[in-house]
């Protein structure tokens, strides 16, 4: 591969202010916030240069619910989300929702269960 395995996560939560000043608090950095149509974000920093993945708050009652086990949704690097689409299925997999665009600046995504029941994503700039 010719990038790190995860490139995105999101962790949920049901009071957006409350998560944003504890995050702020405990990590000291500015989380900046953006409301996408229902779904709330709060964006971590996050610098190309550095190393590593970055991620965000995010609070939509209908898709996300903070739990000891359906919590943080991880993001993993694609070329073409497509590409592991088409592998999900037939190796026990379930798709949950089918390559979205997200923004032509940002790329597209999917979600998928695995056979574990965990909910997974993934992105790509194509």
């Amino acid at each position: 591969m010719e990038f790190n395995m995860v490139g995105w996560f999101e962790i949920p939560v049901m009071d957006m202010d409350r998560a944003k000043t504890f995050y702020e608090a405990v990590f000291q950095v500015e989380i900046k916030l953006q409301d996408f149509g229902g779904t709330k974000m709060g964006w971590f920093p996050w610098d190309l240069e550095k190393p590593g993945a970055t991620g965000c708050l995010i609070q939509n009652k209908d898709w996300y619910k903070p739990s000891k086990s359906d919590g943080v949704l991880i993001y993993f690097n694609s070329t073409d989300v497509q590409n592991e689409l088409d592998r999900i299925e037939p190796n026990g997999g379930k798709i949950v929702q089918s390559k979205t665009q997200i923004s032509p600046d940002v790329g597209y995504m999917a979600v998928f269960l695995d056979p574990e029941g965990n909910r997974i994503a993934l992105h790509s700039r194509q």
